[in-house]
């Protein structure tokens, strides 16, 4: 597949002064001009949103690659793609500026505008909400894969993002498609789909042998861990100890008590059902042993903790390019889990990515 051949860059014409701002922010490998999108088998073909114009929806626009996390009694959601609605062979990331809310003890939907240093329109992106500041880091853009992490409170009266640029220490390359664990007001990132790890990176990186296809920079898997300290504003590395997972991206991260869980993920051409924890007070890896009958390989599933000794496992996507779920057909959606104990499901797609069908837009 010619990951080139039928694109063509729409923006906005007032948005071309802040794109040529936005490529000086972002740590490019590849030159300015590459094109350099996903795995061939999962590949999402993007194009930059419209953002100055609104869907002006009651309810979201259906998407996938979203990011979803929960304050108070609300969910909120940003960003994502979804399909075109022409015959040409690309999906449409949505409106940058736009966040939307669902309050649960409602039940009802809105939208709020965003303002300030906003985020590129991206999917795969990584965010966690600590004291009611969402926390976006990395995803893929139109352009390739970020590095650059925003905080966006959520409980002001007007939502205004900030780029946090004065970070300290040796950051991550640029990626998507990771996971998180929150503990002690630190940000513990694990793995994900990226360029190639730097000098200084502690960690296992495996090149993709087919993102170089059409002279592309290569990406690949990794198993690194980066944590990011909301104190001291600073990125470090640990030194783990035990053995660590394989590289892969697409898993699924929760965090319970001082434990960080993954579960799953893709590593070259397979979806693994292993499952790991970390213990983030010594940084000992575990592994933990899956029945014989338990959960399948996956990717792009959500593995969210719903009480301090249980983790709720829903949804995913197979080698065999199954989609998975006991009642609802949803991949690479998000779930969010509520006050009370509920967890909220949030889009996704309810079949293969590549016969570009209808994405989910039902929480």
């Amino acid at each position: 597949m010619d990951d080139d051949g039928d694109l063509h860059d729409v923006r906005d014409e007032d948005d071309d002064d802040s794109d040529q701002e936005e490529e000086g922010d972002f740590e490019w490998d590849a030159p300015e001009d590459a094109r350099d999108f996903d795995w061939v088998e999962e590949q999402e073909v993007v194009l930059d949103a419209d953002t100055s114009k609104s869907f002006h929806l009651d309810t979201p626009a259906e998407r996938s690659g979203h990011i979803a996390v929960v304050d108070r009694n609300c969910m909120y959601v940003w960003g994502g793609y979804k399909n075109a609605e022409a015959t040409a062979f690309f999906d449409l990331y949505l409106p940058k500026n736009e966040v939307w809310i669902y309050n649960m003890e409602m039940g009802r939907w809105r939208m709020k505008l965003s303002k300030g240093d906003l985020p590129a329109p991206m999917s795969g992106s990584c965010g966690v909400c600590v004291d009611g500041i969402l926390y976006l880091f990395g995803g893929h853009h139109a352009r390739g894969n970020t590095n650059l992490v925003y905080r966006l409170p959520l409980r002001a009266s007007t939502l205004f993002w900030e780029r946090m640029k004065d970070l300290k220490g040796l950051a991550p390359t640029c990626k998507d498609k990771l996971g998180c664990w929150v503990y002690k007001n630190k940000l513990a990132y694990f793995g994900g789909y990226g360029y190639v790890a730097q000098a200084g990176h502690r960690g296992t990186f495996e090149l993709d042998e087919n993102s170089l296809m059409g002279n592309h920079v290569g990406r690949g898997w990794n198993n690194h861990i980066h944590v990011l300290n909301l104190e001291t504003l600073s990125w470090s590395q640990p030194i783990t100890k035990g053995n660590a997972p394989t590289p892969r991206a697409a898993h699924a991260c929760s965090t319970l008590g001082n434990r960080g869980y993954v579960f799953g993920g893709r590593y070259m051409d397979h979806r693994l059902n292993d499952l790991y924890y970390i213990n983030m007070d010594t940084w000992e890896w575990s592994e933990m042993s899956v029945p014989q009958h338990g959960p399948v390989g996956r990717s792009w599933h959500s593995f969210i903790p719903v009480s301090s000794d249980h983790i709720f496992l829903f949804g995913g996507f197979t080698t065999n390019r199954e989609t998975l779920s006991e009642k609802f057909l949803l991949l690479w959606h998000t779930a969010c889990s509520g006050p009370d104990g509920e967890v909220f499901v949030f889009g996704g797609c309810a079949n293969n990515l590549l016969s570009h069908q209808r994405a989910v837009s039902a929480a």
